[in-house]
C-alpha cells in the first residue's frame, strides 16, 4: 500500500511540475502568436538620419559639451528644412535568412512599404542581405521580391557584411550594384542535395519496409527505400538543371560576370570577389548608407517576422537552457 501511496505522490508532483512547465513557457507562446497574428501588417519607419544626427550629438556632447551638442542639432534641423520634396531618399531593407527563408513574408512587406513610398528614377532601396542561402523555392521568392524594385525603375543595392552565399548570392545578384564587407562571403553558385539513408539499417533489424508510388519519377531518392542507379541518376539530373537555371538567372542579371568561371560552386571573399567581378566594391552596410547622408533623406523600414509555433518554442527552450547554465 506504501508503494501506491508513493507513486501517487510522484505523479501528483510530476504532473504539477508539467503544469508549472506548460504555464511558463506554452501559454507565452500562445499569446505571442495571437499579439504576433495582429501585427502581421504592421510596418516601422525610422528616420535614420535623425539616428545619426543623436549619435552625433551625443559624441559632441563628450567632445564639445551640451552647447556645442545643442548648436550641432540646431544646424543639422535647419539643413533638413532646407532640403526640399525632390531630394533623393533611401529606404533601408534588412534581411537576415536561414535556409527556409522563413522571414520570407515580414522581407515582402518591407519590400511593399518601401516601393509605395520610393519614387522610380529618384529613390533607393538598400538592401542589407546576410543568408548561406537554403532551399532553392524559398531563394526563387526572394530573389523575385528584389526584382520588383528593379522592374519598378528604383535604383537597388545590396549590401552583404557577413554572407551572401548561394540563395543569398542570388538574391544579391538583381540589384543595380553589390556590395561587400573585406571577408564577407559571396558566391557558392551550386546546388546541393543531402539525403540519409536508413535502409540497410532497416534490413538489419529485420524491419520491412514498403514504398509505392504512381509515375516514373515520383522519388527517385528515398530515406526508408533502397537507392537505385536509375533513381540516383535521375536525382542528380535534376540538380544539375537546377545548377544551370541558377547560373542562367545569374548571367541575365549580372550580364558582365563571367559566370561560367565562378559557378562552379565555390565561394570567396569580398576581396578576391571584387576582381571575379561577383561584386561591385568593398564596403560596409553602414558606410555606405553613412555616405548618403547630407546627399539623401535616410529612412530604416522593418515589419516584424511572423514566428511558428515550434520555432517559437524550441527559442523559450534555448532562453530557459541559457537561464539555468548562467546561475
Amino acid at each position: 500500500m506504501d508503494f501506491w501511496i508513493d507513486f501517487g505522490g510522484f505523479a501528483l508532483r510530476s504532473f504539477w511540475i508539467a503544469a508549472m512547465i506548460a504555464l511558463v513557457i506554452v501559454v507565452p507562446i500562445v499569446i505571442g502568436a495571437r499579439t504576433q497574428r495582429r501585427r502581421e501588417d504592421e510596418v516601422k519607419v525610422t528616420s535614420l538620419d535623425d539616428r545619426f544626427d543623436l549619435m552625433e550629438a551625443q559624441i559632441r556632447v563628450a567632445t564639445d559639451g551640451a552647447k556645442g551638442a545643442k548648436a550641432f542639432l540646431k544646424e543639422r534641423k535647419k539643413s533638413a528644412k532646407a532640403q526640399d520634396e525632390s531630394a533623393k531618399r533611401v529606404y533601408h531593407v534588412a534581411f537576415k535568412g536561414d535556409p527556409m527563408a522563413s522571414g520570407h513574408i515580414a522581407f515582402a512587406r518591407k519590400i511593399t512599404a518601401a516601393l509605395m513610398a520610393a519614387r522610380p528614377g529618384k529613390d533607393e532601396i538598400v538592401v542589407s542581405i546576410t543568408s548561406p542561402g537554403g532551399l532553392v523555392s524559398a531563394y526563387g521568392l526572394m530573389a523575385a521580391q528584389m526584382q520588383r524594385v528593379r522592374r519598378a525603375g528604383v535604383e537597388l543595392t545590396a549590401c552583404v557584411d557577413t554572407v551572401a552565399a548561394s540563395g543569398g548570392y542570388m538574391m544579391a545578384v538583381v540589384a543595380n550594384r553589390i556590395v561587400a564587407a573585406p571577408f564577407a562571403v559571396v558566391g557558392s553558385i551550386g546546388v546541393v542535395a543531402q539525403v540519409p539513408n536508413v535502409n540497410r539499417l532497416l534490413k538489419k533489424i529485420d524491419v520491412d519496409y514498403e514504398e509505392l508510388t504512381a509515375g516514373e519519377h515520383k522519388r527517385p531518392i528515398s530515406i526508408l527505400g533502397p537507392i537505385t542507379d536509375e533513381g540516383r541518376e535521375h536525382f542528380r539530373h535534376k540538380l544539375e538543371e537546377t545548377h544551370v537555371a541558377f547560373k542562367d538567372f545569374v548571367r541575365e542579371n549580372r550580364p558582365a560576370l563571367n559566370v561560367e568561371a565562378v559557378g562552379d560552386g565555390d565561394y570567396w571573399y569580398a576581396t578576391d570577389a571584387l576582381k571575379l567581378g561577383l561584386i561591385d566594391a568593398i564596403t560596409t552596410s553602414d558606410e555606405y548608407l553613412m555616405s548618403q547622408r547630407g546627399k539623401a533623406r535616410l529612412f530604416a523600414i522593418d515589419a516584424p517576422e511572423r514566428k511558428t509555433f515550434v520555432k517559437a518554442l524550441f527559442g523559450r527552450l534555448g532562453e530557459a537552457g541559457a537561464r539555468i547554465l548562467a546561475r
